[in-house]
């Protein structure tokens, strides 16, 4: 399997990534958003889940050797109708939340293409633009978010949400990170985090929360949860 992983991630995180069998694909540095997040995973693509397929939508800009090395390891994939740009609500054309029945983000602003690819599964709007970088999936309907706006709307479709305090988690020349960004699922019942939870404030409640699904968390890296724009698996 491949994992998309922002291209400052460390050897630690990489080496780690490799003894789970996954192979990391690095993103290139973004010029058009600033610093904290021009790595992220999950500002410059995301992953289209289409009943048993999953492909990829990139932003149009997106370097070509970039595209090319999706080609060689034959990813498919599709472009964004519009750019990338530095401030918000530019930046957050592709950062949805994409489920297998649910597709969640600040409709207003998503970006058209990918709005299209998604447009056969319930769509839920919610406040914040960030939204992928706000929550952490675990299953279909059971998240986890610091976002306050976000849990409010979705527990109105019966999500099992686990609302968390939005701090303690590092993202570089800014005040906090987004738990979102910590990891992702790599399995259905393992999850991988940028971070050891027993180094984060509120890392006993989402251990209980992973306990309800049967789900085992994975320190990537020692040190406390680094917000590095999620771990995307394909």
């Amino acid at each position: 399997m491949y994992c998309f992983i922002d291209y400052r991630a460390t050897k630690e995180e990489l080496n780690n990534l490799l003894k789970l069998h996954l192979e990391p694909i690095l993103i290139p540095k973004c010029p058009y958003v600033y610093e904290a997040i021009d790595g992220h995973p999950d500002i410059q693509l995301n992953l289209l889940k289409n009943n048993s397929s999953i492909q990829v939508i990139v932003h149009k800009d997106i370097p070509e050797t970039f595209r090319k090395l999706l080609d060689h390891k034959n990813i498919k994939y599709i472009i964004s109708k519009i750019s990338l740009s530095n401030t918000y609500p530019g930046n957050i054309i592709l950062n949805s939340l994409i489920l297998d029945n649910y597709f969640i983000h600040n409709l207003k602003y998503t970006d058209e293409n990918l709005l299209k690819s998604q447009d056969f599964k319930e769509l839920i709007n919610v406040p914040q633009g960030y939204t992928k970088c706000s929550i952490l999936p675990i299953r279909d309907k059971a998240l986890i978010t610091s976002d306050v706006g976000i849990y409010k709307n979705l527990i109105k479709f019966d999500f099992d949400v686990l609302l968390l305090p939005p701090s303690d988690i590092i993202l570089p020349s800014l005040n906090y990170g987004f738990i979102g960004g910590t990891g992702g699922m790599i399995s259905k019942d393992m999850i991988a985090f940028f971070g050891d939870l027993n180094n984060y404030e509120w890392g006993d409640k989402i251990k209980k929360f992973l306990y309800k699904y049967d789900v085992s968390p994975i320190a990537l890296r020692k040190g406390k949860l680094i917000d590095r724009g999620s771990l995307l698996i394909l």
